[in-house]
């Protein structure tokens, strides 16, 4: 990403956390970070109804390397969501507000916009038939129990076990691409 593009990518974020109402001190105070929104993404793959993902293409190798290896082991994984967009993540907390969801309530639950590790390009939100998506059920699941014993092996680490240090909600589902796979 150019220098340009993340001063951008960051502009955007700031003004939608000024659309809410969210400060910087309050990033500060859960110990939140901005990401700069992936600037190379490529299909990761599609959903049953066709819906594409997408990554960076080294996440998105590692994300098909791992599917392979874990459906290798009778395990299927699908993706639920991959790259987000600031945009989209907006307008993901608008429709919680507009239900009428308090917006502190909202920010346990989703990252504010230029916060998700989704903008990256690196993220995924995991499921597996048989499972409610996006659930804390997941953890039950083999397809989890094989991510907690393998996913290290393909890069992924999971970004939100209980007590997390950013006040999220644990998210068994959510795990981000960290690089070179584990040797």
């Amino acid at each position: 990403m150019s220098s340009a593009d993340a001063a951008q990518s960051a502009k955007s974020a700031l003004a939608a956390l000024a659309a809410l109402g969210i400060s910087r001190a309050y990033l500060q105070q859960r110990g939140l970070r901005l990401y700069a929104e992936a600037s190379e993404l490529v299909r990761a793959g599609t959903n049953a109804e066709g819906r594409e993902f997408l990554l960076t293409p080294a996440a998105a190798q590692a994300w098909q390397a791992m599917q392979t290896a874990a459906a290798q082991d009778g395990i299927t994984l699908v993706l639920e969501s991959a790259y987000r967009s600031v945009a989209r993540q907006l307008e993901i907390l608008q429709a919680k507000l507009a239900a009428g969801q308090a917006l502190n309530a909202v920010l346990l639950l989703v990252a504010p916009p230029g916060c998700s590790e989704h903008h990256t390009g690196c993220a995924v939100d995991i499921g597996t038939p048989g499972s409610v998506a996006l659930q804390e059920e997941f953890e039950i699941t083999a397809a989890f129990a094989w991510l907690q014993a393998n996913a290290a092996r393909h890069g992924f680490s999971m970004s939100f076990p209980r007590g997390n240090a950013q006040g999220y909600s644990h998210e068994p589902w959510h795990w981000c691409f960290q690089g070179s796979p584990a040797a």
